[in-house]
């Protein structure tokens, strides 16, 4: 009987998750997407690369209840929690779309003590 050889890089020996999770980002943009039944909140890093993008509907939340402010507020808390980890102190936060549930994504991700350099409203005008 031979010895199996084991293979250089592959998946198994955890080669590839060290090196992902050793990405330290200092600075990021958190884009917040209001639509009528969903909110999705991504989180990147200054050059565009996406690191988190949870939605009402990944967080649990299934049909009208996903357009409530508290899905929103959840979506927003859970993108947080991944890049606060990876070392995300400073955030520009861009939100597209309108209504009361924006506004509880914004609460939820000032109150996670992440600095905020500015927030802009990005959202398309209907003329």
């Amino acid at each position: 009987m031979s010895k199996p050889v084991p293979k250089v890089g592959s998946r198994r020996n955890g080669r590839i998750s060290a090196l992902k999770s050793a990405r330290r980002i200092p600075k990021g943009v958190i884009h917040v997407q209001e639509s009528f039944k969903n909110t999705i909140v991504t989180v990147t890093d200054v050059r565009g690369q996406v690191i988190s993008w949870p939605s009402a509907g990944t967080c649990g939340f299934k049909g009208t209840k996903r357009g409530t402010p508290f899905a929103a507020q959840t979506a927003a808390k859970n993108a947080i929690r991944v890049v606060v980890d990876q070392g995300m102190q400073r955030v520009e936060v861009m939100i597209k779309g309108s209504g009361l549930r924006r506004d509880a994504a914004l609460r939820a991700i000032r109150r996670c003590g992440i600095l905020l350099s500015f927030v802009r409203d990005v959202t398309p005008d209907a003329t």
